[in-house]
């Protein structure tokens, strides 16, 4: 395959934008950024260079380099000529002006007024993100990012703050993990600072009861997912607190995996019998217990009523005489 060329050999530098080193570096391994540099550099001089070259050259094992390649095409950092064996670096900063530029529809002057006064609002939000948490040089397509999740999710400007706040401290400033979180606050009608603060009050005595399974289960793992979603479903969902979740713990056999199906089959049956406090779960179970108790002492036949068997003279005199 050629690398084309526009520059001179002798004294050249390799340029690498900072656009790449923002916006897409992060999401790369040692291995594909060496790969990307060496396609800038061999780009200037229009050399010819296959799979098997970049191989030797960089050290790095074939199958690696073909799918590094295959991942610069599909993040648009380099692409592929039709018919052709030519990859061409693409121009990032002409491809980051395309993604910020958007054309300005028309609109009245009331409609003009109350999106200035929004866009002042989230402009300033927008400023106070970049300056935390990008010390000031936040990559441009983030500027549309954040305008669309506050369009989309319907946050206002302190919950958006709020929300890369979280993300910083917890799992790091990953695109796809902010719009996990931002899913997960909209699903729960997370809006304004209101809702955000009733929305972790619930999060955090959810972890709480979370916490205390695991602990009285004796699992040295954490929940999956699905077990996750039974126990947000007891907690959220049934309101019970964890005196109640435990009366269904203390009937799980102990096992190294209890069955959260299990669990879940008789606190759903709490709910659907209308229990809500421990004293009237504790007074169900008794009843049930008690009727099942019954119902298979009256399934054991009682004295009297056996079919006793019937002996006629001729069997004892027999029985005699053998005697």
């Amino acid at each position: 395959m050629f690398f084309e060329s526009y520059k001179a050999i002798l004294y050249s530098d390799t340029l690498v934008p900072d656009i790449f080193i923002n916006e897409y570096m992060p999401s790369m391994d040692g291995d594909c950024v060496k790969i990307f540099v060496h396609c800038l550099f061999l780009s200037k001089y229009n050399k010819y260079a296959t799979t098997k070259d970049l191989s030797k050259k960089l050290g790095i094992e074939l199958n690696k380099v073909k799918d590094s390649l295959i991942y610069l095409e599909s993040i648009g950092v380099i692409s592929r000529k039709e018919n052709s064996s030519s990859i061409i670096i693409n121009d990032l900063k002409e491809k980051e002006i395309k993604k910020v530029y958007r054309l300005k529809s028309t609109s009245t002057p009331e409609e003009a007024v109350l999106s200035s006064e929004r866009n002042k609002k989230r402009n300033t939000t927008i400023t106070s993100i970049n300056n935390k948490f990008f010390q000031g040089i936040m990559p441009p397509s983030w500027y549309t990012d954040i305008d669309a999740w506050f369009d989309k999710y319907e946050f206002e400007e302190d919950v958006m703050f709020t929300l890369f706040q979280y993300c910083y401290e917890h799992n790091g400033l990953s695109k796809n993990y902010i719009i996990k979180v931002a899913d997960s606050w909209k699903s729960k009608n997370v809006r304004n600072s209101f809702d955000l603060d009733n929305y972790s009050l619930q999060y955090e005595k959810f972890k709480s009861i979370r916490g205390k399974i695991v602990k009285k289960l004796g699992l040295n793992r954490n929940l999956t997912e699905y077990e996750n979603e039974y126990v947000e479903k007891w907690v959220e969902g049934y309101k019970y607190d964890f005196d109640i979740i435990e009366i269904a713990l203390k009937k799980t056999p102990k096992k190294s995996n209890p069955s959260f199906e299990y669990l879940n089959s008789i606190i759903k049956d709490w709910r659907e019998n209308n229990l809500k406090t421990k004293e009237e779960i504790l007074a169900y179970d008794s009843v049930r217990k008690l009727n099942s108790k019954q119902y298979k002492v009256s399934e054991i036949p009682q004295h009297g009523n056996f079919n006793q068997r019937k002996y006629d003279k001729e069997y004892f005199d027999n029985l005699y005489e053998e005697i």
